[in-house]
């Protein structure tokens, strides 16, 4: 009796179950992004044509023009401003829609009624968001405070009512049995186990703010990027070029003190 031969190399299986479904795929795949190109009806001449335009408009921004420094400083500190008080009026307005939108903490019709929110929210953007506001509430810082603070409270809901239905369930039925309330349940319970992730999170949304204060200006919502709108807008590229430059050091301050926090959170 021969001896079973054994492969000597470990293979991935196939994703698709077979090497003939994951061929057929492949070939469905790159059929689907050929027509997909097609359909587009991409003007390759139109997009040359765009190259020498680009060049002219990097040539005028350069040097940049930072002369009107105090509009420009401004801007800055508007987006900050949007920036830190939307993020914590989203942590105050994340809180109790986490708790509801935890399964294994909220009653089965509230849990449905908080995820409906959080998806529905999920599905718009920050800049769909400040169109609306700015219709609403019009131009200015008031739009954009209002669009990031309901941005924040969608996203750090979602993320703490995840963290809160992965917790350990010992803890939450010891102090059940205790005869403890809800209140004392989530306070003694759940926020020592979320607490150090859910304040890592929070650091992160506020970097987060930061860069989308930046863009929902261009479409009317306060801040430096209602400034960088404008000077587009003007073909005033040399003023925009600071305004780009001073963005990029506002996200990387951001991030770097983003990065301090976290570390001294571990």
């Amino acid at each position: 009796m021969s001896a079973t031969v054994y492969p000597t190399s470990w293979r991935a299986p196939p994703l698709f179950g077979s090497r003939l479904r994951q061929q057929l795929a492949l070939w469905g795949a790159c059929a689907y992004l050929v027509w997909s190109i097609s359909d587009l009806d991409v003007d390759v001449n139109r997009m040359l044509a765009g190259f020498p335009r680009a060049l002219d408009m990097f040539a005028r921004m350069i040097p940049p023009d930072f002369s009107r420094w105090r509009l420009l400083l401004d801007g800055m500190v508007e987006s900050l401003q949007m920036a830190l008080a939307a993020t914590l009026f989203g942590i105050v307005l994340s809180l109790p829609l986490g708790l509801a939108a935890a399964r294994n903490l909220s009653p089965r019709p509230v849990y449905i009624a908080a995820r409906g929110f959080i998806v529905l929210g999920r599905t718009l953007h920050e800049v769909i968001i400040a169109i609306f506001c700015v219709k609403l509430f019009g131009f200015g810082a008031v739009a954009g405070l209002i669009t990031l603070a309901f941005a924040s409270a969608i996203f750090l809901g979602k993320m703490l009512a995840e963290d809160i239905e992965n917790v350990r369930t010992g803890p939450v039925e010891a102090v059940r049995a205790t005869g403890a309330g809800f209140l004392q349940v989530v306070t003694y319970s759940i926020v020592p186990q979320v607490l150090a992730r859910t304040v890592g999170v929070m650091i992160y949304r506020l970097d987060a703010n930061v860069r989308h204060s930046t863009v929902i200006g261009i479409v009317g919502a306060g801040g430096i990027g209602q400034t960088l709108s404008a000077s587009f807008s003007r073909y005033d590229y040399d003023f925009s070029a600071a305004i780009l430059l001073s963005i990029v050091a506002l996200v990387a301050l951001g991030e770097w003190f983003s990065d301090w926090v976290r570390r001294r959170l571990r």
